[in-house]
């Protein structure tokens, strides 16, 4: 169900959150021809939990997308990974559509093949349109798949951890400036952004450096979407969906927020943003999605087809 607001203040949008919604009529979904979106930016924050965004009320840790971004597209209180709760596993669901239990250290690829395979093979553009870019070296196993027909073809590009594959871990600040260089250099159509800060600092079982971490990377996140809105290329057709790919464990259960990996609510519980032209305004909706239903979304908008996929297409998106 959704609800919808027209003038509304952001604030009191998201102090809805986690009330009965009331559903909305909805407009059919526009013929796939005549979709304005044409690039996609999936960027993802690292392992909070919801209680810590936008779960807390007060979205102390998260200012920036509850006061400038959530005003402008859709937030989902009912999404979940309902896979493996660990990195590597909830990076391969959004983009392949296909929950996998998949080694987590960046030894094993998926089994399918991404968004961004699918995406240059229909298109025939040069790896330079997709990109993956993220704080984690180990993410550079989303460009590839096992499928014999498909492994080590139309391959998107990427920039992961100090150098690649094997290389080890980055600050975001670094994953940050690279993204706006690669975003204004290259202009890819699609993408995805990876920040590893507060699964990184929650390991650490530091609280502090956990909810700082959040705060730190909602800035570089409405930051992106800030330039995504001035820059030519983007302006205007331009689709962003902001997620996890796993929370963490509840208070009490196991090693709590320092830990993750279990079906414990905590760390099935994540977040959804979603903006673009084609998608709702300020609303928000408790229509239950997970992970998988993202790359399912991106096929539609972005016209190729995801067969291997089990997700659906979020149609409650749509104006």
């Amino acid at each position: 169900m959704i609800k919808c607001y027209r003038g509304f203040e952001p604030l009191l949008l998201l102090a809805l959150i986690g009330v009965v919604l009331t559903s909305c009529e909805r407009e059919p979904l526009v013929p796939a021809a005549n979709y304005e979106t044409k690039n996609v930016i999936i960027i993802v924050m690292d392992g909070p939990r919801y209680s810590e965004t936008w779960g807390d009320s007060t979205h102390q840790f998260i200012p920036r997308m509850a006061n400038q971004m959530a005003g402008k597209g859709m937030v989902y209180t009912r999404f979940y990974t309902n896979g493996p709760t660990y990195t590597n596993a909830g990076h391969t669901a959004m983009t392949t559509g296909f929950y996998q239990e998949i080694n987590n250290s960046g030894t094993e690829l998926p089994q399918y093949p991404s968004i961004f395979q699918h995406w240059l093979q229909t298109t025939d553009n040069d790896s330079l349109a997709a990109w993956v870019i993220s704080s984690k070296d180990k993410l550079e196993i989303l460009s590839d798949c096992t499928l014999p027909e498909w492994k080590g073809k139309s391959r998107p590009a990427t920039n992961c951890g100090v150098d690649g594959l094997g290389s080890g871990y980055r600050e975001d600040s670094i994953t940050y400036y690279n993204a706006l260089k690669i975003l204004a250099t290259h202009h890819p159509q699609l993408a995805l952004i990876h920040f590893r800060d507060p699964d990184f600092s929650a390991h650490q079982n530091s609280w502090e450096k956990y909810t700082n971490s959040i705060y730190k990377t909602d800035e570089y996140i409405y930051k992106i979407w800030t330039f995504l809105q001035n820059e030519y290329f983007y302006q205007g057709t331009t689709t962003v969906f902001v997620t996890n790919d796993h929370g963490r464990h509840l208070d009490g259960i196991s090693n709590g927020f320092a830990g993750h990996g279990d079906g414990c609510e905590g760390c099935r519980h994540i977040n959804l943003f979603a903006w673009g032209p084609d998608f709702k305004q300020g609303c928000l909706t408790d229509t239950p999605r997970e992970l998988v239903d993202i790359p399912a979304t991106i096929a539609e908008l972005m016209h190729f087809s995801l067969p291997e996929g089990e997700g659906a297409v979020m149609k409650e998106l749509f104006k």
